[in-house]
């Protein structure tokens, strides 16, 4: 592509514009993130949090590359962007097999972000002239990046499809993915690929990290301490994504979770969702959907807990299920209590577990018979109706909330 020279206001013009589109990113960037992940081509991109989490910093970084370069030298043509942020989304997308549909969402991304930089043009100038140059100059500017960005990631995901086809970590892989999509595999020849018995019990985990710079040596370790915790002799481990593993433990035990949780602040970017223990091949099938489930709880939600497990969720993952009704639900049911303190709707949870015993709740609480009556009594007044005349419904309510953070309130 021959590259013409922009005129100097023309310059001065994209140079304002990339400075108002870093003044205020998130605005910039929310309505790419939400086209990208919406579009039928990625919605196996969406329903990942980890792969839409990393397709979102694949958006802001391509975003920011552009607008960074049009700031610093205004005009100029913008190199492809082969940051470690792009080339570890190809490598991620290549190793779940998305590698086919996935460079659609740069096309989606570039249509929305160019309708939010015409917004930005038409701002700064109503001059017929100088606003057909500067849209003519920006257009030609983001088609050549994104073209760019395309290839290179392109020639990353043939590099990773080159390499993964060569080793056992690639057999594995989807080997794992047909037993997960229910393909009758022989078992036999299952477990010969695997090296991993499939008729006897099964617990699965999703091991992730919240840190996008960190490795997977931290991520291995962490799951070999969940093998220890289970008391398992052995794992089968698949490298999911640059930032999470699948794991497979062959036990039905429960971890020993105090040391497990231990282990884990050691990691604190280190994340763990564990499955509900189940045998033969549809128990390692179901396991591991039960681990991602969680897995999309925990993204959905926001909990900052380190291990959760599926049988701590579960009640709470059949409900939100659909997050706005879900929502809706916690609202009308808790309305004041939803935003009080935690120590009130942590005693109306103890109390509602003990079955309406205080004095089994102020055990549990390590608290006074007296301090959790008093707080019942609170509890009362910011309900819409009496705890005692809708118990169930508030003590799902409150389940649901409990596994909400602050910033996911």
């Amino acid at each position: 592509m021959t590259w013409v020279d922009p005129a100097p206001r023309t310059r001065e013009l994209i140079r304002q514009a990339a400075e108002r589109a870093l003044q205020n990113p998130d605005e910039w960037v929310t309505p790419v993130h939400e086209a990208t992940l919406s579009a039928p081509t990625t919605a196996a991109i969406a329903a990942d949090p980890a792969l839409a989490d990393a397709l979102r910093r694949a958006n802001f970084d391509n975003l920011l590359a552009w607008a960074t370069a049009n700031v610093r030298a205004p005009g100029d043509r913008v190199p492809p962007n082969t940051s470690a942020v792009q080339l570890d989304v190809a490598r991620d997308l290549v190793r779940r097999g998305l590698d086919d549909v996935s460079l659609d969402a740069y096309r989606t991304g570039q249509n929305v972000a160019w309708r939010a930089w015409m917004q930005i043009c038409f701002e700064l100038t109503r001059d017929a002239d100088e606003l057909e140059d500067l849209l003519l100059v920006s257009s030609t500017s983001i088609a050549d990046f994104v073209d760019g960005t395309i290839g290179a990631v392109a020639e990353r995901m043939a590099a990773e499809r080159d390499e993964l086809t060569r080793g056992s970590q690639a057999e594995r892989r989807d080997m794992v993915a047909l037993i997960l999509e229910g393909a009758p595999v022989p078992r036999l020849r299952a477990e010969a690929v695997l090296a991993h018995p499939l008729d006897g019990d099964h617990v699965a985990a999703v091991v992730w990290t919240t840190d996008r710079d960190s490795d997977l040596g931290r991520l291995e370790r962490v799951a070999e301490e969940l093998m220890r915790a289970f008391g398992a002799r052995q794992r089968l481990t698949v490298v999911a994504a640059a930032s999470t593993l699948w794991v497979w433990l062959p036990v039905a035990t429960a971890p020993d979770r105090a040391a497990l949780e231990a282990a884990l602040r050691r990691t604190p970017e280190v994340r763990v969702a564990i499955g509900n223990p189940a045998r033969g091949v549809e128990g390692f099938r179901r396991s591991h959907h039960d681990a991602a489930e969680v897995r999309r709880l925990v993204a959905r939600l926001g909990t900052a807990d380190q291990l959760v497990a599926f049988a701590d969720v579960q009640l709470a993952a059949l409900v939100t299920r659909d997050q706005a009704r879900a929502e809706e639900f916690v609202a009308q049911v808790l309305g004041d209590l939803a935003d009080a303190p935690a120590e009130l709707q942590e005693t109306v949870r103890a109390y509602l577990a003990e079955l309406g015993n205080a004095s089994a709740a102020a055990a549990r609480l390590f608290t006074h018979r007296n301090t959790v009556l008093r707080r019942l009594v609170r509890a009362d007044e910011l309900l819409p109706r009496p705890l005692a005349s809708d118990p169930v419904r508030i003590g799902v309510a409150l389940e649901v909330l409990r596994w909400r953070t602050v910033e996911g309130a």
